[in-house]
């Protein structure tokens, strides 16, 4: 183990356009979808379900806080509705399994999205059996990250020591709660929409690429 991070106990990670490349565009099916229940909702063509889609996503960091927020929104149809998609465009990744396995520690999941889609993922990239546990949307009480109150639930439920445990986000600014109470910080900067909104070194310790190529260079000293 690379020596930076001996000292870590948990290891917690962002699920979409993290564990797997944002490059697949399987967000964008999400993204539609997204679009098309707003279009229902607020009986709007498509440019105006855009627009506010992604006001909510710009002002809220998620679409669905703010569609509950202003629309009354149920977030158990909405999430399941958005989820609704097909998982062809990612592909077990050996890799990263590969290094989460020679990991020490626990591997945790914290999320935007709800546990159901979530294990799909983790399914669908052949790395479910690596992680202990899994944080959603309902498990941060529908308070999306960057809202602290999330990450505080996540290390009262595990009993997390935060100075002994690595968050690895593929947001910038879902990195810097993390840090505020006490997290290692791992950006993920591989081309994620507004990915690198509200970077700052202050609360960035590591930049990474891709997750698996990183798990394998600090864990080259224990082959």
């Amino acid at each position: 183990m690379n020596p930076n991070f001996a000292y870590v106990t948990d290891w917690i990670f962002d699920l979409d356009n993290c564990l797997y490349p944002a490059s697949t565009g399987l967000f964008d099916l999400i993204d539609q979808r997204m679009g098309a229940y707003i279009q229902r909702l607020l009986d709007c063509d498509p440019a105006e379900a855009r627009r506010v889609q992604k006001m909510h996503f710009h002002d809220h960091g998620t679409t669905l806080a703010g569609l509950m927020k202003h629309h009354g929104v149920d977030p158990h149809e909405f999430l399941a509705d958005v989820h609704a998609i097909p998982l062809d465009r990612i592909a077990p990744d050996a890799l990263l399994s590969r290094g989460l396995g020679r990991l020490p520690g626990r591997k945790l999941i914290f999320t935007n999205g709800d546990a159901p889609y979530a294990r799909r993922v983790l399914d669908a990239i052949g790395i479910a059996s690596h992680f202990d546990q899994l944080h959603d949307i309902h498990s941060a009480e529908l308070r999306p990250k960057p809202d602290r109150h999330g990450y505080e639930l996540l290390l009262e439920r595990f009993a997390i020591d935060p100075a002994r445990a690595v968050m690895v986000e593929d947001m910038a600014q879902n990195l810097k709660p993390a840090k505020m109470l006490g997290m290692t910080t791992v950006w993920v900067d591989n081309g994620s929409e507004r990915g690198n909104h509200g970077h700052h070194p202050d609360y960035i310790d590591h930049e990474i690429a891709d997750v698996g190529l990183w798990l394998d260079q600090i864990m080259k000293d224990d082959q």
